[in-house]
């Protein structure tokens, strides 16, 4: 499905050649998507946002849709996945850019912020927790242990492959329609979702980003996030616990959490217009707007 206004090109990012959607002028603001969607789940941001005056950059990351897809594991460790973020801006010609990430994209986003703040003008997140805070909380959570059991299911050489292909990708799209409002996602959208995973070795590459290991040694005080960071969070979500989102707000030194508290993990999918109001408040402040942060 072809979104009025937006350019399709290709970035290239080290040996790796990205996918990328573009849309407007002006400041620029990359838009991470997580698993198992691609460019197409800001569907509903581009437009807003690239109306209000700012340069959306909305690429398919590493290993999804026509993106390329290395096949070692190790290509999807988060340094990595990060680091193709920067290069990203290189190849666009920018040297800071606000940073939007959702489930598996805003963790990448977090590390971005935490390993290379010079390049992070500031950060919103949506519905994923800071890597080092979900890494204490699972350890500690028997609850969320029981809401993750999926990632401990992808750990299975190529079975989960071969389940979520069976139907015409049936479990997958399933997934999406139980887990989120009534309406979020219309069969069209699904449609478009079977493209993108049916693309050759698209889901083994999207499930090793599961196959890939968090950083283990990260401490508190070297992934701390300086810039001004917005957490958005639909409240329903099945999948993470709640209390993820305080935990992630306690890594920021400036830092805002917003509960959207009948949306869920699809929060930007469920409450479109609650999710583009508060983007825009946050892209568009002026600096002092970090004063209104607490820590």
């Amino acid at each position: 499905m072809e979104l009025h206004g937006v350019e399709h090109r290709t970035a290239q990012v080290g040996v790796v050649s990205l996918h990328v959607v573009t849309a407007g002028e002006g400041e620029p603001v990359v838009l991470l998507h997580g698993f198992p969607e691609f460019w197409y789940g800001w569907r509903h941001q581009i437009g807003p946002l690239a109306k209000s005056g700012l340069r959306v950059i909305v690429p398919d990351q590493r290993g999804y849709n026509t993106s390329d897809k290395p096949r070692e594991v190790a290509a999807y460790k988060l340094d990595d996945l990060a680091g193709h973020v920067v290069g990203l801006l290189d190849a666009m010609g920018h040297e800071r850019a606000a940073i939007v990430g959702h489930d598996w994209g805003g963790i990448v986003a977090w590390w971005v912020a935490a390993r290379h703040p010079g390049r992070v003008e500031r950060l919103a997140i949506l519905n994923a927790p800071h890597p080092v805070a979900f890494r204490r909380f699972i350890g500690r959570s028997p609850r969320q242990m029981l809401k993750s059991w999926y990632t401990f299911f992808f750990q299975i050489p190529w079975l989960p492959e071969a389940l979520l292909r069976q139907g015409n990708w049936k479990r997958l799209k399933r997934a999406l329609g139980r887990t989120s409002l009534p309406g979020a996602f219309s069969q069209a959208d699904l449609d478009e979702y079977a493209r993108a995973w049916s693309q050759p070795e698209a889901i083994t590459a999207m499930i090793n980003w599961y196959r890939a290991p968090l950083p283990g040694s990260a401490s508190s005080s070297d992934s701390r996030i300086s810039v001004p960071t917005l957490i958005v969070w639909g409240a329903r979500d099945s999948a993470l616990d709640r209390r993820l989102a305080d935990a992630s707000l306690a890594c920021c030194d400036r830092g805002r959490l917003e509960f959207v508290e009948e949306a869920t993990h699809w929060v930007q999918h469920d409450r479109p217009e609650s999710v583009n109001r508060v983007l825009l408040e946050f892209l568009h402040a002026l600096p002092s707007y970090a004063l209104r942060f607490a820590p």
